[in-house]
């Protein structure tokens, strides 16, 4: 028989208990390779591959090429993956609907069937990014957060439900349900997927593993659950939903073994940031990670989604867990049916996905962990990498105050016990005095004024829910509060969660310590966190306070979670409510009093710490299957609110010349039937010019406007108050303020425009500086192109597409950087913005670049993938620079998308032809 024969014959229907099903047998490879030997996320990409097989987009020779995967010889082989599904959020999902829509009007525009954009593989999409933390500490603060949320948000949600009603295989999950990964986790995903149709004409559906890519970093959280699945741009996601593939090289798969067991007082969270420290140390960047070992025996699915949610923290694509008996048991407690549990382990043991760990498996390399050495810890001051243990955060925070805040220590200083803050922040400044909600007291350096139990990392796992509540109910027994300058906030991932909080009792506890709940979704950790108090906000301002946040979240760049606090730290619930309680960062909780009992008498953190026992006790007798299949019951119904608001109907969208939120993006208005040759790059300018780190968040904020920003100056000429601002994130939908919002994050530093922050440049045009977006515009009328300069990591962080789209808006034709972040990198490609790397050996302060020369970069139609591209610099006295770099288009397909302009327009384009 031959290759391509027995490829053909993969294809097998067995018995399951979900009747009759046809399944693409793997063992069908194993003329091409040790398909037992491979790792299980490769298996998953190669069935893929093998089912989706049609000599066209999938061939057999690139099945065959990922049949003999070698993971220590990986090389630069390119495969089309096809995932299942696609998740997305509102912040992304919106101008992906808003896309959708524009792709629609302009197929009526080119003479074709606008109907022909829908999407072709299932799509979900959970409003969890639009509530913001207005109101806090009360009992009214989820309804009043609630309301506010759709009165800032109607024009947004009029779009979805348009989008809900328009489109085949798109399902709109209400706000106030959860976030979206946790409700991907505990109700969408299925671990084995069921066909809808038949296949080759029989009768029977087909199973197959589930996978998904979504519109959010964070999509990995997944893979907790044996699902492979990671977080990709919207403009991506789009073209999957339409039916493209996802191009990619074949990854490596390095091997993280996990021995022994947590030790008494570690939490998930502090495992997970160990685990980020260490993989970024690493570097692994673009591969991905597979965890296996004795140490996953007794980790319950929690655990392991709480690591794996953080893979774009430690630079991974994906951190997966294969399906084991653990997956089985948390498909049964959320709620799944019985006979799809039992169908994934049939499936996966006979496919060769099941976890054995005797099973002599490839990697490219193998890192170990003994999780016995996990020690409570946080992160920070602005990356989740930076981990602390708990033990040396009054020492680190002292030493970040002077190198990284600038400001002079006083050693010695304390404040007094009786105050319970012997240890607050003892600085050469005396603090600012502040009276607020009838309170004294003054404010100093490392004061904590965000306390935030938020995001889908930690809200999703009931040991550390559990664990946060248990330190409330200790400390309010003793008598202990909430420092008065201290916001806190509880958002949970799920209903499930408040409804297992509230049988064992603990909501009432962590309520009294302010923690009540503001919303369900993504708020601090997004940079939703809501203004601080009038009184605490103008008394950072005045005395250039550096306040902090202490939060359970993912994410802690600079300026992302409120743009009064400038230290950010990343840590378990159970040390966000302990932080509350002290109110400073500068104390050392493993020999400090946190603060004193009614009696005076000093409570230690130790005092206040649950046993293990204790929160198992608690998780067994108030988690219950019957919670996850009550609160899901209606997923897709929403509340009152959410059913009363009226929207257009029809195939097209009405689009509203005076809505602020919901705009017609320029991307398709005069798209031509054939691209344009390729032209070269001459005499461009340097818009921006940045040093290392630059994340998405600093090129595309998610958070606040400024009333002064060129944002904001558009909001009030269109007549919108300050207070109905919204945020960026929220403003996606209309590209008018996101463009203007491009590199508009209160904390980018410029290089153009020395002893700045915020969106400014020199405009060269002029001289003068100006804003960027006025900048671009000086450019445009001018006729000059532009490029970017960067440093090492360009465009880490979320995976946000107006990162990409405002870039190519603002007139950026390149970006040249030492590296790029993957999804950054794709998403500028996917825009028609060409990413172009230094040599190895090269950078801008190598090469004497301060960006005031021109640029001309020598491409043409005959570009490559990964060729070298030269690049000429001329000064102003016309000397001149000359350097080599890598055209970081990887793959032939991503240099069609660079040709037609964008991934979308290649699309349309053959929509438009066929």
């Amino acid at each position: 028989m031959t290759a391509d024969k027995k490829m053909k014959s993969a294809r097998a229907v067995i018995d399951t208990p979900l009747g009759q099903r046809a399944i693409y047998r793997l063992d069908a490879l194993a003329h091409l390779g040790r398909i037992d030997r491979l790792p299980c996320s490769i298996k998953v990409l190669l069935e893929s591959l093998l089912r989706r097989l049609d000599g066209f987009v999938v061939t057999e020779q690139a099945v065959a090429a990922l049949a003999a995967y070698d993971a220590r010889h990986v090389g630069r082989s390119e495969i089309p993956f096809m995932p299942g599904r696609v998740v997305l959020q509102d912040f992304t999902g919106v101008p992906s609907v808003v896309d959708l829509a524009a792709m629609r009007a302009a197929m009526r525009r080119m003479g074709a069937d606008p109907s022909a954009v829908n999407p072709l593989v299932p799509c979900d999409l959970v409003i969890d990014h639009s509530v913001q933390v207005d109101a806090f500490n009360s009992g009214e603060a989820l309804a009043i957060n609630s309301r506010m949320e759709f009165e800032r948000n109607r024009e947004r949600y009029q779009l979805l439900k348009w989008a809900q009603q328009a489109f085949d295989n798109f399902r709109v999950v209400p706000p106030a349900t959860g976030i979206v990964h946790q409700v991907n986790l505990e109700y969408l995903a299925k671990v084995v997927w069921e066909s809808d149709e038949a296949t080759e004409g029989s009768s029977v559906p087909s199973l197959y593993p589930d996978s998904l890519v979504g519109t959010d970093s964070h999509t990995t959280m997944i893979n907790g659950l044996g699902v492979v699945g990671w977080g990709v741009g919207g403009i991506e996601a789009e073209a999957v939903m339409l039916g493209q593939p996802v191009y990619m090289l074949m990854p490596e798969v390095i091997g993280m073994k996990l021995s022994g067991t947590l030790a008494a007082g570690a939490t998930a969270t502090d495992l997970v940031l160990r685990v980020t420290q260490q993989l970024r140390e690493l570097g692994v960047v673009g591969k991905f990670v597979e965890f296996f070992g004795p140490g996953l025996e007794g980790m319950p699915v929690a655990n392991r989604a709480t690591i794996a949610n953080m893979a774009p923290e430690y630079g991974a694509t994906i951190g997966f867990f294969p399906v084991d008996e653990q997956t089985l048991r948390y498909m049964r407690l959320t709620g799944r049916d019985e006979a799809l549990v039992d169908a994934v382990e049939q499936y996966c043991k006979l496919q060769g996905l099941w976890r054995d760990d005797s099973r002599d498996v490839v990697y490219s390399d193998v890192v170990e962990l003994d999780l016995a050495t996990i020690e409570p810890s946080l992160a920070g001051p602005s990356r989740p990498q930076d981990r602390i243990a708990l033990g040396d955060m009054k020492t680190k925070w002292q030493t970040d105050l002077t190198s990284t805040f600038k400001k002079t220590v006083a050693v010695g200083r304390r404040d007094g016990a009786a105050t319970a803050t012997a240890t607050a922040v003892a600085d050469s400044d005396d603090g600012v005095d502040v009276r607020y909600d009838g309170e004294q007291f003054t404010l100093r350096h490392g004061a904590v004024c965000i306390a935030a139990i938020t995001s889908c990392t930690n809200t999703s796992n009931p040991e550390v829910m559990v664990g946060a509540g248990l330190v409330a109910s200790k400390a309010r027994a003793a008598g202990l509060t909430r420092k008065p300058w201290v916001k806190t906030s509880l958002a949970p991932g799920s209903t499930v969660v408040t409804a297992y909080l509230q049988r064992a009792g603990l909501m009432e506890d962590l309520e009294a310590l302010g923690f009540h709940l503001v919303g369900y979704g993504c708020t601090t950790c997004i940079g939703n966190s809501g203004p601080l108090p009038e009184p605490i906000h103008d008394a950072v301002n005045e005395g250039d306070i550096v306040a902090c946040a202490v939060l359970s979240g993912n994410r802690n760049f600079e300026g992302r979670i409120n743009p009064d606090i400038r230290a950010n730290y990343l840590a378990s619930p159970p040390l966000v409510v302990a932080y509350a309680l002290a109110g400073t960062v500068n104390i050392d909780l493993d020999h400090d009093p946190i603060g004193v009992d009614r009696d005076g008498n000093e409570v230690m953190l130790k005092d206040l710490w649950p046993t293990q026992a204790e929160v198992a006790r608690v998780i067994a007798d108030c988690v219950s299957r019957e919670q996850f299949v009550e609160q899901y019951a209606n997923v897709f119904e929403g509340s009152q609110s959410w059913q009363s608001i009226a929207t257009s109907r029809g195939a097209l969208y009405e689009w509203d010349s005076e809505s602020t939120y919901i705009q017609e993006p320029p991307f398709f208005t005069d798209l031509a039937p054939q691209p344009e040759p390729l032209p070269p790059i001459v005499a461009a300018r340097c818009l921006v010019k940045v040093g290392d780190s630059v994340t998405t968040d600093h090129i595309s904020p998610a958070g606040a406007i400024k009333e002064d920003s060129p944002a904001g100056r558009y909001l009030i000429d269109q007549g919108v108050p300050v207070g109905m601002f919204n945020s960026y994130g929220s403003r996606r939908g209309n590209d008018r303020v996101m463009t203007r919002g491009t590199f508009a994050n209160i904390r980018v530093r410029n290089q153009l425009a020395p002893d700045t922050e915020g969106g400014w440049t020199t405009d060269f045009t002029t001289g003068a500086v100006t804003s960027i977006y006025d900048a671009s515009n000086s450019y445009r009328a001018a006729g000059i192109p532009l490029i970017v300069l960067a440093g090492r990591d360009y465009g880490m962080g979320s995976s946000r597409d107006w990162a990409a789209k405002g870039t190519f808006l603002l007139g950026v034709r390149a970006v040249i950087a030492q590296s790029f972040e993957r999804i950054h990198r794709s998403n500028l490609v996917g825009m028609g913005v060409l990413p172009l790397c230094y040599s190895e050996a090269d950078s801008a302060a190598s090469l004497g670049l301060d960006g005031t020369e021109t640029f001309d970069v020598k491409i043409d139609d005959d570009l490559k993938p990964g060729q070298d591209v030269a690049v000429t610099a001329t000064r102003n006295d016309g000397t001149k620079i000359e350097f080599t770099t890598t055209c970081r288009i990887d793959t032939p397909v991503e240099v069609d998308y660079y040709r037609n302009g964008g991934i979308l327009h290649t699309v349309l384009r053959k929509m438009a032809g066929a």
